[in-house]
């Protein structure tokens, strides 16, 4: 999982050189940042990215306070001391000693344009809850492979941005270039500010690269943002894997809010520890709900999912607790240990990685290292059309990232495949919307819109449960129904199919790039030496429909079908809905039956205005409609 900060000149010194370099923690006033360190047992941050040798330093070697104070809190050169020092011998006046360690456009001049000068953007990595119980409370082997993966998947997720993503820009952003090499600060932290076990980085890319004329500009920071996602799913994709291929684990999903997109836990970690260690979302659910109502109140209607994410901010925020003092990791772990023991008891903690192991053993048996890369096209491209309507490249990319992780649980999978699922999806199931302009710059790959030729779910609504009413479902319940509608046409189209290289038919655009798609029949095998060579088309179709099957998320495979009009319609829902239906209709015949407020004369004059005016109650939580 991937958030990001920005480091501003405001909060550069009092938060990161003072705070996050210290573990979250308050340093005292005038204490060395080295000899604090030191005394709270904690790691010492170090430089990361290809862009050290243009500064003089080295991978791997440790961030000092003075480095952290001139290069994220004055946007200065690591070494501008010495430099500084040597131009005022040789006799070149202050100010142009001090303009020469500068690293790009000097802070006193982007202020004079009342701008905030941004020095950094700060990326914080962290796993999964359940990897995260499995780091705290298991034995030392387990730590060191959590943290092994988990340096290496930061180590992929920067490398990827440096050859990918990050650009320079100047000339107001009229003039852009490849930026192969980032500066990087990396700070390892252990807990939260309740002490509970949080293992994150804290990765500070600096906002300054090297243009190819060896000069330093600012990056394209809104590339970078727009490629959070996408670096988060690989982190998650890599770091998953590694642990779950080392340890023998598999993962599960597991449903945080109803309707959402669910996390790939590790199974076998039971809920009651990962609620013991996620101590935040406890702390929040009660100031969430309060301000959820508040809303309500204001807006007469409830937030949607921009909205429900700018509310969960404000939450964490009002619950955020004081900076407490650092801890040593061992203190913490023999703390973490006892705590869950007194808690659920000494078997339980001690046999955790043998019943992850077990669980991990099972899902592994049913399901095996392939991957069919046609179904997984059109997997992607339904979920994002459906979520996004319009997306680009990266979006695809994420999303074949999602789809790797919850089809393989934790197996090992070949370099590169999520590229090839994205560039599969976007050949044979999306239709470019971006045009070229005659006379102006070619766009860059990356930055083409897509749009695909599915039919745009329509909404509909679920029976409630525990006395709640039907809710709407949310953009992710109808991506993923579309999206199996999808695959089983194809798997239809496969059974029937009689060739090994006949094409099935899914969608327009899929017949009109029929010639591209002679892959499609076979399955992706990665890494099976085992794996039959010769098998019929149905035999072949069967075999990735069992696969597909173990493999998908049960939650949409149990006593749910691909047509979203049948969800509703089960003796038990459908009694649920009519014990709702019933409730409505007695409060509207009270209402009926009440005083009727009296209507101004010109409404009754207008009947314009009248049916401007009319809502059709009856229809309301019926389900989604053609225009709905």
């Amino acid at each position: 999982m991937l958030s990001v900060a920005k480091v501003q000149k405001r909060n550069s010194w009092r938060y990161y050189v003072r705070g996050v370099a210290f573990g979250d923690g308050r340093r005292p006033a005038g204490q060395a940042l080295k000899d604090a360190q030191e005394m709270a047992g904690l790691p010492p941050g170090v430089w990361m990215g290809r862009g050290l040798v243009a500064l003089g330093l080295a991978a791997g070697q440790e961030v000092s306070e003075r480095q952290m104070e001139l290069v994220f809190g004055q946007g200065r050169h690591p070494d501008a001391d010495r430099i500084e020092r040597e131009l005022l011998d040789d006799g070149a006046d202050p100010e142009t000693a001090r303009l020469a360690t500068v690293l790009g456009q000097p802070v006193d001049e982007i202020e004079r344009r009342k701008a905030t000068p941004l020095f950094a953007l700060d990326f914080v990595f962290r796993p999964q809850a359940s990897l995260v119980v499995l780091w705290a409370l298991g034995d030392d082997h387990t730590r060191q492979v959590i943290e092994r993966a988990h340096e290496r998947a930061i180590e992929t997720v920067l490398r990827w941005l440096e050859d990918e993503v990050a650009q320079t820009r100047w000339s107001s952003g009229r003039k852009r270039a490849k930026a192969p090499a980032l500066v990087v600060s990396q700070w390892r932290h252990f807990d939260n500010r309740d002490g509970c076990p949080l293992l994150h980085d804290h990765c500070l890319i600096l906002n300054r690269a090297q243009r190819p004329d060896g000069t330093w500009a600012a990056l394209d920071t809104r590339r970078l943002y727009q490629h959070i996602v996408a670096a988060g799913t690989l982190y998650t994709l890599t770091m998953t894997t590694e642990v779950c291929e080392e340890l023998g684990l598999a993962t599960v999903p597991r449903e945080v809010t109803a309707g959402l997109r669910p996390v790939m836990e590790v199974a076998g970690v039971e809920q009651d520890l990962i609620d013991w260690s996620s101590t935040r979302r406890e702390q929040m659910a009660p100031v969430l709900e309060r301000i959820t109502d508040q809303y309500v109140k204001k807006h007469k209607r409830l937030p949607g999912e921009r909205g429900r994410n700018g509310l969960g901010w404000w939450a964490a925020q009002d619950t955020r607790r004081e900076k407490k003092t650092p801890k040593p990791l061992e203190q913490l772990r023999a703390w973490w240990r006892a705590s869950a023991i007194l808690r659920f008891g000494k078997e339980m903690v001690d046999g955790l990685l043998e019943r992850c192991q077990a669980a991990g053993a099972a899902i592994r048996a049913r399901v095996r290292p392939v991957v069919d890369t046609a179904l997984a096209a059109v997997d992607v491209a339904a979920v994002v059309f459906t979520v996004r309507r319009s997306f680009a490249r990266r979006h695809v990319l994420a999303e074949a990232r999602r789809h790797l992780l919850e089809t393989l649980h934790g197996r090992g999978f070949t370099r590169g495949l999520d590229d090839y699922i994205a560039d599969a999806a976007l050949s044979r199931h999306a239709r470019q919307l971006t045009v070229p302009v005659p006379g102006r710059r070619a766009p860059a790959p990356d930055q083409l819109t897509y749009t695909a030729d599915f039919a745009w779910p329509h909404r509909w609504w679920i029976a409630g449960i525990d006395g709640k009413p039907p809710r709407e479902s949310s953009r992710y319940e109808r991506a993923r129904i579309a999206s199996l509608a999808l695959q089983n046409a194809i798997r239809d189209a496969r059974i029937l199919s009689g060739t090994r290289d006949e094409a099935p038919t899914a969608t327009t655009s899929a017949i009109a790039r029929a010639d591209d798609r002679n892959d499609q029949a076979a399955p992706h095998a990665v890494d099976h030496p085992d794996r039959d060579a010769a098998l019929t088309p149905a035999q072949r179709a069967a075999a990735v429909q069992a696969h597909q099957q173990a493999a998908m998320p049960e939650a949409y495979l149990e006593g749910r079908t691909t047509d979203p009009a049948t969800w509703l319609h089960t003796p038990k829902n459908l009694a649920r809905l009519a014990a709702f239906t019933q409730a409505a209709e007695a409060r509207g015949r009270i209402i009926a039956d009440g005083p009727q407020p009296k209507q101004p004369a010109k409404d009754a004059d207008d009947p314009a205005r009248q049916q401007q005016h009319h809502t059709t109650q009856p229809d309301q939580g019926r389900g989604a409609g053609p225009n709905r």
